[in-house]
């Protein structure tokens, strides 16, 4: 059986072999943690999807190669003894072996270790160029003594005191930043980027997260937010506008019918990732609390899988926590559109309804969408927002905790 470099969200073109945690002859089970692999997206543990031995390391520890390239050989002990998740998988690590002769070369980059011999990451390796290290004289906490990123970042920070005269310092981008700067750039580049934002009353859904936030609290673990409510109204909204829920092909709009839900995650300040909610129209809010939760914590610990990241037609980002205004995004490629939501606020608001007109304080956000002016005019994605703003404000969110 092969062991394939798989390709770990859309725009992914390679990937590095991080660290083998088995050796040329090593028994391997099923399931068993097979290879370390990370990209400018992820970082992800693989383990084998057979049973057997590995025969052949084809792709190093520290070494790049292309999305479907050869990494290892495992002869298999029973081919029915595959792990069932290997069956109908499109990105499954491990496929039937072809003659050697068909084995394709790869084209790697050198890898990189320390005196130790344990493989360093290429982020690692690129921390250690941009400041002169010595790496042998850094302990590593990783497994058999890696030198990790963090590693290096705390022994730069427990150098800081000797450059306190300086005026400046050099803070080198990691191999993550490096990639999310240049996907901003080439999304500003390729999209007609066009922004405009909605003020919404979030009352209704106040409401019911008074009532209920103190047994999801106790239930869950978690804290009972305003996004899952917006993530909802997103859903119910797309269907009714189906050309946001899209990708451009070309000259063509490649339209989704499945509405799979991109939502950016910070990975405390090192980062972001955008893990995918499938098929979010049909889940209710503590469905998708329960999902959003879910993606964040094993983002946060490089716990993602491929199939986190794959497959997304509209994105969500959240900066509400940090109390912003408005928040202009760039769209996630080949995406057409990505929803920013902001902080909520309580501010006076004019209030229309049977007692008439008048001030009430009530808890008011903006929501801002960025969308791409060759895919949608800004009629139709004004008439989007407004749905969207339609269905946070009259929604009676809490039968949605009650069927």
């Amino acid at each position: 059986m092969e062991v394939i470099m798989p390709q770990l969200g859309e725009t992914v073109e390679e990937g590095t072999v991080a660290a083998w945690h088995k050796q040329e002859g090593d028994k391997v089970a099923v399931d068993e943690l097979l290879v370390e692999i990370e990209t400018d997206k992820v970082a992800t543990e693989v383990p084998s999807l057979v049973g057997g031995t590995l025969r052949k390391i084809l792709v190093g520890a520290g070494e790049t190669v292309k999305v479907g390239t050869i990494l290892a050989i495992i002869d298999s002990d029973d081919r029915a003894g595959a792990a069932p998740a290997a069956a109908g998988k499109p990105l499954a690590l491990i496929k039937p072996a072809t003659p050697a002769a068909s084995i394709g070369a790869a084209t790697p980059v050198p890898r990189g270790r320390h005196g130790h011999g344990a493989p360093l990451s290429p982020a690692v390796r690129r921390l250690v160029a941009d400041n002169g290290l010595d790496v042998a004289k850094i302990p590593g906490t990783g497994r058999n003594g890696r030198v990790k990123r963090d590693d290096i970042l705390a022994h730069l920070q427990s150098h800081q005191a000797e450059t306190k005269h300086r005026a400046s310092e050099i803070v080198p981008f990691s191999a993550l930043r490096k990639r999310i700067a240049e996907h901003m750039v080439r999304s500003k580049a390729t999209s007609a980027h066009v922004l405009q934002a909605v003020e919404v009353d979030f009352s209704g859904v106040e409401t019911a997260r008074g009532a209920l936030k103190d047994a999801w609290k106790k239930r869950e673990g978690t804290s009972l937010t305003y996004l899952p409510f917006i993530v909802r109204a997103v859903a119910l909204a797309l269907p009714e506008f189906p050309h946001l829920n899209a990708h451009v092909a070309g000259d063509s709009l490649k339209v989704y019918k499945a509405i799979n839900l991109s939502l950016a995650v910070d990975l405390d300040s090192g980062g972001v990732v955008a893990p995918v909610i499938k098929n979010a129209a049909a889940l209710r809010v503590p469905e998708i609390a329960q999902r959003i939760a879910g993606i964040a914590e094993r983002a946060r610990r490089n716990a993602l899988k491929p199939d986190d990241m794959t497959e997304g037609t509209y994105s969500i980002t959240n900066n509400g926590s940090f109390g912003t205004f408005i928040t202009a995004p760039v769209i996630n490629q080949p995406q057409v559109a990505i929803l920013s939501v902001d902080g909520v606020h309580r501010r006076p608001w004019v209030v229309n309804d049977d007692r008439g007109e008048r001030i009430d304080v009530r808890p008011v956000g903006v929501l801002a969408h960025s969308f791409d002016h060759r895919a949608v005019d800004g009629a139709y994605s004004g008439a989007y927002l407004r749905r969207v703003k339609q269905i946070l404000e009259s929604r009676e969110w809490i039968g949605e905790f009650l069927s």
